[in-house]
């Protein structure tokens, strides 16, 4: 199992980086999916990783629409 780093702060030295690095490339269940959904995801979207999970063109499109939503609701 992979040490979950505090993503809520820049990494302070070289072990949060290779943690995060880690992390990055670890099972998409080290987010708390069950494995019936990373099953799932690796099925439908071809998803292994939590790489593969950010660098999702669905997910980006849609972060980035809800970006672009949240950017008209602050004004």
């Amino acid at each position: 199992m992979v040490e979950d780093p505090d993503i809520h702060s820049s990494p302070d030295d070289q072990s949060d980086v290779d943690k995060f690095a880690a992390l990055a490339d670890a099972p998409v269940t080290a987010l708390g999916l069950s494995s019936g959904a990373a099953d799932a995801l690796a099925q439908v979207l071809g998803v292994k990783s939590v790489r593969d999970l950010a660098d999702n063109k669905y997910v980006r499109r849609a972060q980035a629409i809800v970006h672009l939503a949240d950017e008209k609701d602050s004004r």
